[in-house]
């Protein structure tokens, strides 16, 4: 699915510290949430019609990246379609490749977009707590599609303090999506027997035999900053995803606990370290970028891809491979394991009930009840269809019983045309509705024979979606970045990159390694590690209270 592929490479980005103190600021100045603005509180405007239907809708659109660049509205297939039936445009407010500084510069000027796409978390509460978000409450009755998919838990889950709505998320779910795993060169792969490749003792063995035998192969690569290396830790403990490398804390009992005294992320952090070498391991992992690996996977230089999404670029290089030659391409394992662990309980990746990030309605919006009436039916059945797979008509004509698409024949006789469509619409899909796109698309595929389905959805279908653990409950714990706790965050995840880094390239033994993470848990602990943790756990406690 083109879903998601591009927002498990993102990074998080974090305000300022000074943005406290703008937001202060320009809370008490009146800019974005100040006089000017007070007849958006309280009586939501818009007169409760649904998007377009009260006459044309124009606000302006900023995504909080330095990466995001939104395309021109209207330029493609499904939003001329909205721009012409809807009576909807979106203006685009560019970051200009500074996020960090453009959101500062507008804040501090007054001029904030009518709405915001960023990260949930400690900076929506910023916002928020100057004043300058609309809250949602008001329209979710009125407006069903989000309360209904998304369902009151996950609703819950992105309250504020003050018991108030004010994110509209992005590829929510109530059910298991992700990517990440294991890819594999199937013409090496069956040229060496295909042998068992199931254990951690599997794995160690075949990549000694690609080394032996395709000296101009990558035998595992791990993509960009060593990445695959966190993900490859989740094989020596069940029920142990990435995500505790990411959260820097492994809970035990009702609290979280270091990562570098971890016993399964030092096992895991040892085995690297024994791969890399051996040369089994790419060996400029930490310093190689994007374009590198995403090059070698096309080209068929690897011959074991871990990565949180391994199926973005192994569906382009496996049509290129395969189509030059019909033995050659890749197919995905189920996730590796250390032997004796129970290979149902390994989980690579990750999912959240809140999916990925959020929509914000600034008070600068004139009508923020038909921004949100818009956003509501573009995360709706209709709006799902139209942003993913154009208007009717073309890739799709009428629908079933349950609402799903009828894909037309043409979806499957031309997959370069649907994919460019897709492709052209992938940066405007802000409030993906997960179950309702998984479920068509995954409908319309099995009713295929394997050799037309789409390579990723078999292998989501198969693999990956069986793969992925639910980490709904560990969401939202960073702390402020400005913050005590967030200034402790820094620097231990600062301590955490170096330390990952040396104990896989540097360390010459399983002792140094050890060595190397005991270092690491003391500098961490003398820069307050321990305080961080205790706030984590707090939040998480928080967490599972909602979710009871």
């Amino acid at each position: 699915m083109k879903h998601r592929i591009h927002w498990k490479i993102t990074k998080r980005l974090v305000l300022p510290a000074m943005l406290a103190a703008v937001l202060a600021l320009t809370a008490c100045s009146g800019g974005g949430g100040g006089a000017d603005n007070k007849a958006n509180e309280g009586s939501p405007q818009g007169g409760g019609e649904a998007a377009g239907e009260s006459g044309p809708l124009t606000f302006t659109f900023y995504g909080h990246y330095d990466w995001y660049t939104m395309p021109n509205w209207g330029e493609d297939l499904s939003t001329k379609w909205i721009k012409e039936n809807k009576q909807v445009t979106v203006e685009p407010i560019s970051s200009g490749g500074n996020a960090k500084q453009k959101l500062s510069t507008m804040i501090v000027s007054g001029e904030l977009p009518d709405v915001i796409w960023m990260e949930r978390g400690a900076d929506v509460e910023k916002l928020r707590s100057a004043g300058m978000l609309v809250p949602f409450d008001d329209y979710l009755e009125k407006y069903p599609n989000l309360k209904k998919w998304a369902g009151d838990s996950t609703l819950d889950m992105l309250r504020s303090p003050d018991g108030k709505l004010y994110q509209f998320p992005n590829w929510y779910t109530t059910q298991p999506n992700g990517n990440a795993g294991y890819l594999v060169n199937k013409k090496i792969y069956n040229e060496l027997g295909a042998p068992p490749l199931e254990t951690t003792d599997d794995l160690y063995a075949y990549l000694k035999q690609v080394k032996a035998n395709y000296p101009g192969v990558v035998p595992l690569e791990v993509g960009q900053g060593g990445s695959g290396i966190e993900i490859l830790t989740s094989a020596f403990g069940e029920n142990y995803p990435y995500t505790f490398t990411a959260m820097k804390g492994v809970p035990s009992g009702n609290q979280l606990n270091s990562l570098f005294t971890d016993p399964v992320f030092r096992e895991g952090i040892g085995y690297a370290n024994k791969l890399y070498r051996e040369g089994l391991i790419s060996q400029d992992a930490f310093t190689q970028k994007l374009e590198q690996v995403e090059q070698k996977v096309r080209n068929g230089q690897i011959a074991v891809y871990v990565a949180s999404s391994p199926t973005e670029y192994g569906a382009i290089g496996n049509a290129l491979l395969s189509a030059e030659d019909p033995e050659a391409g890749y197919i995905m394992v189920w996730p590796i394991h250390k032997a004796g662990l129970d290979k149902n309980k390994i989980y690579p990746g990750d999912y959240k009930q809140q999916g990925w990030n959020v929509n914000v309605i600034t008070r600068s919006a004139k009508n923020p009840e038909a921004i949100f009436a818009f956003l509501d039916w573009m995360t709706g059945p209709e709006g799902q269809r139209i942003i993913m797979w154009g208007p009717e008509g073309l890739y799709w004509d009428g629908v079933d019983e349950e609402d799903a698409p009828k894909f037309t024949e043409k979806f499957t006789s031309d997959p370069k045309g649907r994919d460019e469509l897709m492709n052209a619409t992938v940066n405007f899909q802000w409030v993906g509705n997960t179950v309702y796109v998984d479920n068509s698309k995954m409908k319309f595929e099995s009713t295929l024979p394997p050799e037309k389905q789409n390579w990723e959805s078999r292998w989501q279908s198969e693999i990956t979606w069986k793969t992925q653990y639910n980490t709904t409950e560990f969401t939202n714990l960073d702390p402020a970045g400005d913050s005590e706790e967030g200034i402790v965050a820094q620097s231990v995840l600062d301590i955490y990159t170096k330390a990952l880094a040396s104990a896989v390239m540097n360390a010459k033994s399983e002792e140094e390694v050890a060595a190397t993470l005991d270092k690491a848990e003391a500098d961490a602990q003398q820069a307050g590690y321990a305080k961080l943790l205790k706030y984590k756990t707090e939040r998480w406690q928080e967490n599972l209270s909602k979710l009871k």
